[in-house]
């Protein structure tokens, strides 16, 4: 649906100036807006490179692990039937990690494998028959942190920062604050959610 509306307000664009004598703005506004994608492209590889390089030197030398024993708490708070020595948890913990340093795609890969885990878990308890859930739906534990990790509380928003500094921002840090206030809020809404669908 998006690709059709995409495409209908493209063609309108060019339509309008065609019938306007603007069609050379409209090619030189589509020659730099191209130029400009791939800069700021360029930059954010740049930039994504550097801090999942990061994360993955903090995984090698056993600082993320660190981490996750230390986030066990928080965990347990928001997954209490989880298993403490289930894998799905430092899967969730790298994930949350990566989320609060603001590295969304360095969080991507470490969520997907502990969707997969908590899939696994839940095959386990119907195996056991402690489980209602019909097969292909999402258990509490894979709601929460989906809410979770869409509410993504962050520390340093990297990628706004990114932004900001290729468009010319003054103070490209100054989203920090803001950033940390709204990230905050939308996790303790998330959170609350939770735990009152989790009781009904």
């Amino acid at each position: 649906m998006l690709n059709y509306l995409w495409a209908f307000m493209m063609l309108i664009g060019i339509l309008w100036g065609a019938l306007h004598g603007n069609l050379n703005a409209v090619t030189e506004g589509a020659l730099n807006s191209s130029k400009e994608a791939v800069t700021l492209c360029i930059t954010m590889l740049g930039v994504m490179s550097l801090w999942t390089g990061v994360l993955e030197v903090g995984q090698g030398s056993g600082l993320i692990e660190v981490m996750a024993k230390k986030m066990s708490p928080v965990l347990q708070f928001l997954f209490p039937r989880i298993p403490k020595d289930h894998p799905s948890r430092e899967y969730i913990a790298t994930n949350m990690i990566a989320n609060i340093l603001g590295l969304g795609w360095a969080a991507t890969p470490a969520g997907l494998q502990a969707m997969e885990q908590l899939e696994e878990l839940e095959e386990e308890r119907r195996e056991k028959g402690k489980s209602d859930i019909l097969q292909g739906t999402a258990n509490n534990e894979m709601c929460t942190f989906l809410i979770i990790n869409i509410s993504s509380l962050q520390l340093i928003p990297i990628n706004m920062i990114a932004y900001r500094g290729q468009y010319g921002s003054v103070n490209p840090t100054a989203i920090v604050g803001p950033a940390l206030v709204a990230t905050f809020l939308s996790t303790v809404v998330g959170v609350v959610f939770c735990k009152v669908m989790d009781r009904k």
